[in-house]
């Protein structure tokens, strides 16, 4: 009989929203930050943190899907279930110019190579003070810039 063993670490559900949210089904625990269920889901709560923030929306549920071998997000979707001031389409293409989302760029923007991961390993790695993903400072203007030149433009083009 083959045994098997799971050596990263607790499953996502665990250390980050329990059932509450959708998840990839991968760990954060044991993991280095190259490996984007890591990161990308680090980088994900720092956007729907940040679209809040910026009174962009009331709830917001940014979901990101990568391949290997690929620098940028094959998928890429916010969802303020119904609470944004603008569509979704335009929040995410305005997050998309805002942040980042290659791998490299997120762990050098959230600086993820710096000794941290100890302190996270109980009580889970998100709501967390001191870790970049949960201080949106500076990035509330920013977005709210890119998504009112977005919004201003998508709004023109139906009124053409």
């Amino acid at each position: 009989m083959l045994e098997y063993s799971v050596l990263t670490g607790r499953k996502l559900m665990v250390d980050t929203y329990g059932g509450l949210g959708p998840h990839g089904g991968g760990a954060f625990s044991g993991k280095d930050p190259s490996k984007v269920d890591r990161s990308g889901a680090y980088m994900a709560r720092l956007i729907a943190k940040t679209v809040v923030d910026a009174h962009l929306a009331r709830e917001c549920q940014v979901a990101t899907s990568y391949a290997i071998g690929c620098s940028e997000p094959v998928a890429f979707h916010v969802d303020t279930f119904g609470t944004g001031t603008c569509p979704d389409a335009a929040l995410a293409a305005a997050a998309r110019t805002v942040f980042d989302l290659r791998p490299e760029a997120i762990i050098r923007s959230l600086d993820l190579r710096a000794p941290q991961y100890h302190r996270l390993a109980t009580y889970g790695h998100l709501g967390r003070e001191g870790c970049a993903w949960e201080n949106t400072t500076g990035w509330p203007d920013q977005l709210r810039k890119e998504v009112q030149a977005r919004f201003l433009d998508l709004h023109a083009n139906h009124h053409v």
